[in-house]
């Protein structure tokens, strides 16, 4: 057991993360080379196409009698919970830096939290095989960070493989190997899971103490259920079987559970009950959208009527066992019928997940206008936390409201500084303060977690020409003014349109709003009344024209009083139309209306 090494590799996105792992897998001859593709950790198809990793995946090695468990792990910010749940299962990190671009904002994040772990750490520098003109500094910024001498930073290149084997070398040197208490009775982390039809739930497990063997008993603390094993291995990277798994191993056990409900991520397993294990905390989702089918699916066998829904819950439960930070919810709209109220880490966690259920499970989804979770605060003293706009309490209830906050860093160059200090002023941003980092500058911010997820990302890529880098937090609460807006049309509110905005840009808000809906909302044979309300008031009015008819075209001369009451007759059955209106709104309105949806 001395000769095990877990690790992870960590870094701010698109570092080269994915590359070295290909390059530790050849080098150990853990994979052919005919079979080595690149990025060949990145098994979902998403991760290929966005050129990112989204899901961490685990993989033994063996090189020089040691044992080499990796776990490669997700750069971007929205997908930090997954590298928590990697660093709880390992003794060591290798932070890598893209020596083009330094240390970015991620960078930072990921090093705090192996950190917090008292993980051993290791920086390396990656892409020398490209000419860096300024390679001596990035090199010292690493090492004055990791508050380490120059001479230990790793210099090397995931594309060619240079210096990848020293790498590994320190990596067996340095890392310490996992602390074997086989004396005591087995418990183990559960870091991540999948569903297999015939195995049941696949846990994949950190084990801390004693070991465990097919056929042995299996407890999980916080669901409070029995189980069996009945496989255990390793992770080749696909599914090897072994015997046994003993204390400081990384491995899989095949549970033969088939409810999804019953193993969770962060989870403590043993024999029999017992303590649960510390190192995970189970995230908390901070945005929120509905899901509703566009339109059904015609080759399922689930029966007729629920088929649909059924299906789409089936799909999101598949989902939740192998993405513990996604929450879901039923919840239904007069407009698009039932679905499910969705909670995510952030925008692009939202966007893979939509992409997942599309290219996965069939779904064509629409979604509704994203928001964050906010606090509404009550006359009898007690508070409401809203996700939805249709759970917004009577106004005469309100006494207050909450909105929640993060902490934000910024990396950029200072030609930059101007520009990126007015969209923080621009999103509300407050507590700014500067630092110098090397040739570069750290902006610490607090900024609404609304403004954050809107399109914070994209403006500041704008106005830095892609320089900057920002990662964040969420740190709490603060005081804010919010209104509903509500919509109706032609005398009907639609309550899937509604929104939750801040009240100094609700007047902006439903402009827009309006003038959107009247640009996409198709004509009908009577006039459509489109009202934006807000603040007991109509804000925002347009109107879209009734579809007309030249009724008088088959009249040739005569009288023109024969004209007119060929058109007042028009105007009365349009009037009786409009009485009668059933407006309907086409599922393509909805995909237009909400930008998520894309």
């Amino acid at each position: 057991m001395n000769n095990i090494r877990n690790f992870v590799i960590i870094a701010h996105i698109d570092h080269g993360k994915s590359t070295l792992a290909d390059r530790f897998l050849e080098l150990t001859k853990t994979v052919s080379e005919h079979k080595l593709v690149p990025q060949y950790l990145d098994r979902m198809d998403l991760e290929k196409e966005h050129g990112i990793t989204i899901k961490m995946q685990p993989v033994q090695m063996k090189y020089q009698d040691c044992i080499l468990n990796l776990i490669d792990t997700p750069g971007h910010v929205d997908f930090t919970y997954e590298v928590s749940r990697a660093l709880a299962a390992v003794e060591g990190a290798v932070l890598l830096v893209d020596g083009t671009q330094g240390i970015q904002a991620q960078t930072l994040s990921n090093l705090a939290l192996a950190q917090q772990q008292g993980l051993k750490i290791i920086g390396a520098i990656n892409k020398i095989d490209i000419d860096i003109f300024d390679l001596d500094v990035k090199k010292k910024e690493l090492a004055d960070l990791l508050k380490i001498d120059e001479k230990e930073i790793v210099l090397l290149s995931a594309k060619t493989g240079e210096n990848v084997e020293f790498l590994l070398q320190k990596i067996i040197s340095e890392i310490p190997s996992p602390k074997i208490k086989d004396e005591k009775p087995f418990r183990a982390l559960i870091f991540d899971s999948h569903y297999d039809p015939y195995k049941g739930i696949i846990a994949y497990l950190r084990v801390v103490e004693g070991e465990i063997s097919k056929n042995d008993k299996l407890y999980f603390v916080a669901s409070q259920v029995k189980g069996e094993v009945l496989d255990l291995g390793y992770f080749a990277p696909q599914l090897e079987s072994k015997e046994k798994l003993k204390s400081g191993e990384i491995g899989w056990i095949a549970t033969g559970l088939k409810d999804l409900n019953l193993v969770r991520v962060g989870d403590t397993v043993a024999k029999s009950k017992a303590e649960p294990l510390p190192g995970y905390e189970e995230p908390k989702p901070m945005v929120f959208a509905g899901f509703y089918m566009a339109k059904g699916r015609k080759d399922l066998t689930l029966g007729k009527g629920e088929q649909d829904f059924e299906y789409f819950r089936y799909s999101l439960s598949q989902l939740k066992l192998n993405d513990s930070a996604l929450f879901f919810t039923p919840e239904s709209s007069e407009a698009l019928g039932r679905g499910y109220r969705l909670g995510f880490l952030g925008m692009l966690h939202l966007q893979i997940t939509q992409e997942r259920l599309k290219k996965e499970y069939g779904l064509d989804l629409i979604i509704t206008q994203p928001t964050v979770p906010y606090k509404i605060l009550l006359r009898n003293k007690k508070e409401k936390m809203i996700t939805n706009p249709s759970e917004w309490p009577d106004s005469s209830e309100i006494i207050g409201f909450e909105e929640p906050w993060v902490k934000m860093e910024i990396i950029i160059i200072p030609h930059y500084l101007s520009a990126v200090m007015k969209l923080i002023n621009d999103s509300r941003g407050k507590n700014i303060e500067t630092f110098t980092f090397s040739e570069r500058l750290i902006i610490k911010c607090e900024i609404p977690l609304e403004e954050t997820i809107k399109d914070f990302y994209d403006n500041l890529k704008s106005v830095s020409s892609g320089y900057a880098s920002m990662s964040y937090e969420v740190i709490g609460y603060e005081q804010t003014e919010l209104e509903k807006l509500e919509v109706d049309l032609a005398g009907k509110t639609f309550e899937s349109l509604s929104r939750i905005v801040f009240k100094d840009k609700m007047e902006r808000e439903a402009r827009g709003l309006a003038l959107k809906l009247k640009k996409l909302l198709p004509r009908q044979n009577y006039p459509i009344a489109i009202q934006i309300r807000g603040l007991g008031r109509i804000i925002a009015r347009e109107t879209i024209p009734a579809l007309k008819k030249d009724v008088t075209g088959n009249l040739y001369g005569g009288d023109r009083t024969r004209k007119m009451k060929l058109w007042k007759k028009q105007q009365k059955g349009k009037k009786r139309l409009l009485e009668q209106a059933d407006l309907q709104i086409p599922s393509e309105v909805f995909f237009k209306i909400f930008p998520s949806s894309h």
